[in-house]
């Protein structure tokens, strides 16, 4: 059975900053399971977006995306994104946005209702862990994952994202 929200968290743990995605994805797994929603989450860690993850989107209702974002002055942006070819400021080759336009294109009908959670992020050195202030920013971003697995439908994640 497909869960119904999907959630790809992109970085690499390996490279300062750029673990956000995946300590995130570590952090929600944790709080899902204590509170018995981890049936409704599928939960996808990679380095980065491909097009395959074009086909994980299959038989869902939202698509969350989580990554570090590089020259955002904000701490934490939530908001929903659709399918587009254009380039966007993601520390990775293939934006969210373009996995979106992958399925459009081969599924040939749009893709589930899809969000972005950027997480600031400043320092990729390989080898070092992430800084005080991505530490910082990772926390602000659960408090808004807690909100919205709290209810994980479309109508109450746009009333979230900015």
């Amino acid at each position: 059975m497909t869960a119904p929200v999907v959630v790809f968290a992109i970085g690499n743990p390996s490279r300062g900053d750029d673990a956000i995605g995946p300590l995130l994805c570590a952090r929600l797994d944790s709080w899902l399971l204590a509170r018995g929603l981890a049936g409704g989450v599928e939960l996808i860690e990679d380095f980065q977006l491909n097009i395959e993850h074009a086909i994980d989107l299959q038989g869902r209702a939202l698509a969350l995306f989580i990554d570090a974002a590089v020259n955002q002055e904000a701490a934490v942006v939530f908001r929903q994104i659709g399918p587009s070819a254009t380039i966007s400021h993601s520390s990775h080759a293939l934006p969210p946005q373009a996995v979106l336009q992958v399925y459009l294109q081969t599924e040939g009908v749009a893709p589930p209702p899809s969000f972005v959670l950027a997480v600031r992020g400043v320092a990729f050195a390989l080898g070092e862990a992430p800084g005080a202030a991505a530490r910082a920013a990772m926390d602000e971003a659960m408090q808004k994952l807690e909100k919205l697995f709290a209810k994980p439908e479309l109508a109450a994640w746009q009333a979230l994202a900015g």
